[in-house]
């Protein structure tokens, strides 16, 4: 995988979200021990380019929006991944 040293902590981590499971992006923070990054957590997913193998799908924003997904069909795709997983959103 290439990516700056934090989008792999972010990504590895990303790949431990068990299906059908979601998290927010400043629970995946806190998770890779940088509790003020959820930002940066949800850039890293922006600029996952091996989506859905890692799965950014499955992070959401803490008010329990979808937020972004940047992988091919977009938030609609993120929804129908979620969907298939047997997420309720």
């Amino acid at each position: 995988m290439k990516g700056t040293k934090f989008q792999l902590k972010v990504w590895k981590y990303l790949k431990t979200i068990p299906k059908g499971k979601v998290k927010t992006y400043k629970e995946v923070a806190i998770a890779i021990k940088s509790p003020k990054s959820a930002r940066a957590v949800a850039n890293a997913c922006a600029k996952n380019p091996y989506s859905p193998k890692i799965p950014c799908h499955r992070v959401i924003r803490t008010d329990g929006a979808l937020g972004g997904y940047s992988g091919r069909g977009g938030i609609r795709q993120k929804l129908r991944l979620l969907r298939s997983e047997k997420v309720s959103i």
